[in-house]
């Protein structure tokens, strides 16, 4: 008879290949059987009837803020938000204090998030004028996600918002590098589009003409390189037209506030807590958007996590930061839309973990496959329940999804066979530990 460490029986599998009613037995935090197990033993067994279980839900852009401005999240209450919404692993961004642009401030990182993050990691590295030279080293160190480069809303070596910054960059990579692609010379000329007082106005000030004319500047240079880029937070329905005809050099991420919220509304019912970078258009960009995930030209999707306290929030637009938190409803949110039909349950997981694997290169994550690390997101897609602040463990504490009701819940995050959030408590100590890629040294 075979002996696992843990066995969870009676689920609905949801993978690569469909939904079939089988266990998983785990082994030494990886899956070492799938199929009928009831006659085999195990130290624990979990039992999972009328739940569905899903590859484990990788958010690949999420910003912690450690180290530097951790009042309002750091890397322990981040992950610890993720966990508690069914993600099992996250790609944290540069934009940190100091910024993650060396070998020497990733490895900080990592250290810090070793044992101490609930959730596995990676740590995406800045791409600057001054570190151009370095990226193909930097991309390829341990707990590195890739490069990432600010080619607008951002402050300081950061942004690279030139062509020959981005192809000095570029022309050195060989991983996928992930770009905020929206044109700073056009949100400059526009900032008296701006009105004070009326968050309304961000989407004007941030049209959709400096979203698509950054990702039309950002391919050409991509082609001539022959590099692999990937476009975070489409907003736009021409950059969804627009990037179809370019699969061959660019993915791109759809984020669940773009897919969810819509303008004015958002802005007339939540104010600044509703302004993002880039920002929540109108109906028919996300109608656009919505085309990107039906038509398969969305590869992932990716919560943007990016808090700020009420108190910053609240300030008078324009002086009010751009963010929100999403990292802990972003499976919420989205099983919400499965069950109103706007997309499958299988192509969720396509989405949120398949995807993410696929272009990234991840190792032994993405799939429920023997081998593979035992991460798993065990959902209810039947639970009705309501999102609330208190909810929410950001140390932000704060949702623009308060008073939501949605159908479809995560019930079960498990990381290398370890249960860490079940029905909604944390039941396991934090043991993060570093993404592994394929393509890494």
């Amino acid at each position: 008879m075979p002996t696992y460490d843990v066995i969870y029986r009676n689920g609905t599998l949801v993978n690569q290949d469909g939904r079939t009613s089988r266990d998983i037995g785990v082994t030494g935090g990886r899956i070492a059987a799938i199929g009928d197990l009831s006659q085999a033993s195990a130290g624990e067994v979990v039992d999972c009837t009328g739940l569905h279980i899903l590859p484990g839900v990788i958010d690949s852009q999420v910003h912690f803020r450690e180290p530097g401005p951790t009042h309002k999240e750091d890397l322990e209450s981040g992950s610890r938000a993720a966990v508690m919404g069914g993600v099992t692993a996250v790609f944290e961004m540069p934009n940190t204090d100091p910024l993650t642009i060396s070998e020497a401030a990733l490895a900080d990182k990592v250290k810090r998030g070793t044992n101490r993050m609930h959730c596995d990691f990676a740590f995406w590295v800045g791409g600057t004028h001054e570190n151009a030279q370095h990226v193909a080293e930097l991309e390829r160190l341990p707990g590195a996600a890739g490069i990432k480069v600010f080619m607008g809303s951002s402050t300081g070596s950061l942004l690279v918002e030139d062509d020959e910054g981005v192809a000095s960059i570029l022309k050195n990579t060989r991983r996928r590098s992930a770009f905020h692609s929206e044109d700073e010379y056009r949100l400059r000329d526009r900032k008296g589009e701006r009105i004070e007082g009326d968050p309304r106005s961000h989407p004007v000030w941030r049209d959709e003409i400096a979203a698509l004319t950054c990702t039309e500047r950002l391919v050409g240079i991509a082609k001539r390189f022959n590099a692999k880029i990937h476009v975070l937070h489409i907003s736009t329905a021409e950059e969804i037209d627009y990037l179809a005809g370019h699969k061959d050099v660019a993915t791109c991420e759809a984020t669940p506030h773009h897919l969810t919220l819509v303008a004015p509304d958002c802005y007339e019912r939540l104010g600044t807590l509703a302004q993002m970078n880039p920002p929540v258009r109108d109906a028919r960009a996300r109608a656009g958007i919505w085309k990107g995930i039906d038509q398969g030209i969305v590869d992932v999707l990716g919560s943007d996590h990016a808090p700020h306290t009420l108190e910053e929030k609240q300030k008078t637009y324009p002086a009010s930061p751009s963010g929100m938190t999403g990292v802990q409803t972003l499976v919420a949110t989205m099983l919400d839309h499965v069950n109103a039909g706007r997309l499958t349950l299988e192509r969720f997981v396509d989405l949120s973990s398949a995807g993410p694997a696929r272009i990234f290169a991840i190792a032994g994550k993405g799939r429920i496959a023997v081998g593979y690390d035992a991460d798993l997101t065990i959902v209810d897609l039947k639970r009705r329940q309501t999102i609330t602040n208190s909810w929410i463990a950001s140390k932000s504490q704060w949702t623009p999804y308060d008073g939501v009701e949605v159908t479809g819940w995560p019930v079960g995050t498990i990381i290398r066979g370890r249960r860490v959030m079940w029905e909604g408590d944390l039941v396991t100590p934090s043991g993060g530990q570093a993404v592994r890629f394929q393509d890494q040294r």
